[in-house]
């Protein structure tokens, strides 16, 4: 038998992609829809989405290649995603009994592995599925910034390298998309598993474990990630990033600043380009934690430092946030230079 070596990736017209039918009829593509929400997904991967795990079964058992469609759409997902997203754990084993990618991570707006993705929602039950199926706990550096594209024939699948590397724009590790959100029990199991505790964020948006629990407030993940070697100064993403300490000033976690400056998180550093080139005192003098700013400049942070793009000073940033008494105690503290003019250099729903 003569075997075809077909290479080309499937992400520009997928067979069995159509122009979907409403959610209830989702297997039917003779139904007509207005959601340009649900364009380009398949059949499989809405039904999979909306928690239908019969038409799930029946797409499969009619044709099983269609486990692995890849997304399409800005939106897009795959079956394995979308279920992992939507935590339907039936559907999830459904699929990886059919044979479903774990380590597919594509898609234009959401490049995050299944695993990534349960461990963001918080889903321990299908955290350990997907562990038991053989999903990477540690993502290594790859070509095409870690996106893994699915091909025409299973042998080009099963052959190509299975080196991977989180998204470009936003991407997290299991371990960071965990710790992002606070859930302790599924760090507490990556971490006992040998998640790196120090991997590095994506180059935009991205987080380290330290730095994405800092920023949401999580105290016993941070002291936890702390406990286990995290870098208390590990450097930000260059675009869009935040230290350890600049995402605890922004949230405002009093503790959490105090756990970092002990554990020896240095008070003058500044985050990435564009929404974190700022130090900590410009954060929390531009969220108005007056308490954070004393403690702060009682420690040695550079009142009047300006070592950004815009060179603006903390006093300017709390001026712009309309915090007086921020203004009054950093100006008694020798700030020195305009109060007005200043601009927030923050994403500030980075610490919310």
């Amino acid at each position: 038998m003569t075997e075809t070596n077909i290479e080309t990736p499937l992400v520009a017209q997928p067979q069995h992609q159509i122009l979907l039918s409403p959610l209830d009829a989702a297997w039917d593509p003779s139904l007509p829809t207005d959601d340009i929400d649900e364009y380009c997904w398949t059949p499989l991967q809405l039904a999979a989405r909306s928690g239908e795990l019969q038409i799930v079964q029946e797409i499969l058992a009619s044709n099983p290649s269609a486990v692995n469609d890849p997304p399409s759409g800005y939106y897009g997902q795959t079956a394995l995603q979308a279920a992992c997203m939507q935590g339907h754990e039936g559907i999830v084993r459904c699929l990886l009994d059919a044979g479903a990618d774990v380590h597919f991570c594509g898609g234009n707006n959401f490049q995050r592995t299944g695993l990534q993705i349960a461990c963001g929602q918080g889903n321990e039950n299908v955290v350990r599925m997907l562990l038991a199926a053989g999903s990477e706990i540690n993502m290594s550096p790859a070509t095409n910034h870690g996106i893994r594209v699915l091909t025409q024939t299973h042998q080009t699948a099963q052959s190509a390298p299975k080196t991977f590397a989180v998204a470009r724009y936003n991407g997290r590790t299991a371990l960071q998309a965990a710790s992002e959100r606070g859930h302790l029990s599924i760090v507490k199991l990556l971490l006992e598993l040998g998640a790196e505790v120090n991997a590095p964020p994506s180059p935009i948006a991205g987080r380290t474990a330290l730095q994405a629990a800092s920023s949401g407030g999580f105290v016993a993940v941070v002291q936890l990630l702390l406990e286990n070697g995290a870098q208390v100064n590990a450097p930000s993403a260059r675009y869009k990033g935040i230290t350890a300490l600049q995402g605890a000033c922004l949230q405002g976690s009093s503790e959490i600043v105090d756990v970092l400056l002990k554990s020896g998180a240095d008070v003058q550093a500044s985050g990435g380009g564009y929404d974190g080139d700022g130090t900590a005192l410009h954060a929390a003098a531009e969220k108005g934690y007056l308490g954070i700013v004393k403690k702060l400049v009682g420690i040695g942070a550079d009142v009047n430092s300006s070592y950004n793009r815009r060179g603006q000073t903390p006093i300017q940033g709390a001026m712009a946030g309309g915090h007086e008494e921020v203004v009054e105690y950093l100006r008694d503290n020798g700030a020195v230079g305009r109060t007005g003019g200043g601009i927030f250099i923050f994403n500030h729903s980075a610490g919310q």
